[in-house]
Formats: structure tokens, sequence, C-alpha cells
């Protein structure tokens, strides 16, 4: 009697796809045929075009002085922003309800009941409406970024349903003073990018008020992509 002899081609074929398939989606960028440059520049495409962004901030190792602890709050193109800001002030820290729209900014300072207008930078912050600007905010820093390099890839999002990769490199000084004028030096950045091209986090770490102050570092968590909110004035 003549044996067969079993064929293996197919089992590996399909093996060999799902392999490949699997490690498509856990590792690597979420765009293989875009270089790390290129895909900085179409995470700011994204934030340049979305109507509106939810926006939370984070400062770590500050030094004294009046300085932006925290930001919390919507942000859209008119430009104009609406949430809360903390501050350090003299030792002690402040969040104040902040409103900013048509180039002014109004707030709600401690122990008042009413809104004011304020110059910013009396209190060592940026106007928060700017960190939307496609020229001198948030997204201006994504192509500003020098030697980026890809990192590895993720699942995240809800249901870990999303691709995110990180994208290391550095900041020139010029880049970041547009931000916080006071800002001095070369500085490290991490941006994490999910696979629609939305940066969802930029981690900036530098000496922000100045070069003699202790290097510090900053959190940006960007999220809840097309939010459409119209802020007025108080």
């Amino acid at each position: 009697m003549q044996r067969r002899t079993r064929s293996w081609a197919l089992p590996l074929a399909v093996t060999s796809a799902l392999l490949a398939a699997t490690l498509a989606g856990c590792g690597g960028s979420s765009a293989p045929d875009e270089s790390p440059a290129e895909a900085l520049a179409s995470a700011k495409k994204t934030l340049d075009t979305t109507p509106g962004v939810r926006l939370a901030l984070e400062g770590k190792d500050l030094p004294g002085g009046n300085v932006l602890a925290a930001a919390e709050g919507t942000l859209t193109h008119a430009p104009a922003f609406d949430g809360t800001i903390t501050v350090h002030i003299l030792g002690t820290s402040a969040k104040v309800p902040v409103i900013a729209v048509d180039g002014k900014v109004h707030a709600q300072l401690p122990l008042t009941t009413s809104w004011q207008t304020i110059d910013p930078a009396d209190y060592g912050v940026p106007d928060p409406a700017s960190l939307i600007s496609p020229e001198t905010g948030i997204s201006n820093l994504l192509t500003a970024t020098e030697h980026p390099k890809a990192g590895d890839s993720v699942r995240g999002g809800t249901d870990n349903k999303e691709v995110l990769t990180t994208y290391t490199g550095t900041l020139p000084e010029s880049a970041v003073a547009s931000i916080i004028s006071s800002a001095s030096g070369t500085f490290d950045v991490s941006y994490t990018i999910g696979s629609g091209h939305e940066l969802s986090q930029a981690v900036l770490t530098g000496r922000f008020y100045g070069e003699g102050e202790q290097a510090s570092t900053y959190t940006v968590t960007l999220d809840e992509y097309g939010t459409d909110k119209t802020i007025t004035a108080p």
C-alpha cells in the first residue's frame, strides 16, 4: 500500500500570515511607511484641523516663584479655552477658573467672586488659548522636534483597540519659548501618537524658567478630538 505524504504547506502559510498580522498589530510603527518626521507632521495636521480637544497639563519638579503647575479644560480653534489653571505663587497653589477668548484672559482669582481680565504673564503662565495655535502652540512642537525617533508600539485606548506609538527627540529653546517665554536650552520630548494620527500625550523636560533654574517636566494629555464648543467671555 502506498503511504500518503501529508502536505504542511497550507498550515504553515496560514500560521505565518497570522503571526505577521499579530506582530503588525502589537509592535512597530502604526504607519510603517511613514518616517518619524512624517508621523509627527501628520499628528500636527490632525490637531490643527480638529474643532477642539480636551487638555490636561501637569508640571513636576517645578522651581519656586510664579509658575504654571497644572491646567485642564477645553481648547477650541476660535482660539479659546474654558477650564482651570493651577499656579504656584509665592509658595502657595491656587486653582483658578479661566476663560480665554478673543485675545483676552478672564479669571476668577482666589478670594473673589467676579471675573477679572488679567495678563497671564503676571502669573508666569501663557494665554491658554494660544496652546492650540498652529504657529506657536502644542502642534508646532511636533514639527519643530529635532532628530525624531520612533519607539515601540503598544495597544491602548478604549478596550485596547488602538495602536499607540512613541516618538522621542529634542526641542530647541525657540520652540518651547513660544509657549513659556522663559524657556532656556534644549528640551527632551516624548510623544504618544495613535493610529489615527492623534497626539494623545507629550512629555517635555528642560529648564522652562530660565538657565539658572532646575529642570522641570510638563506632561500634556489630549483627548476628545472633535469637540465642538462655543466659548464666550463671562
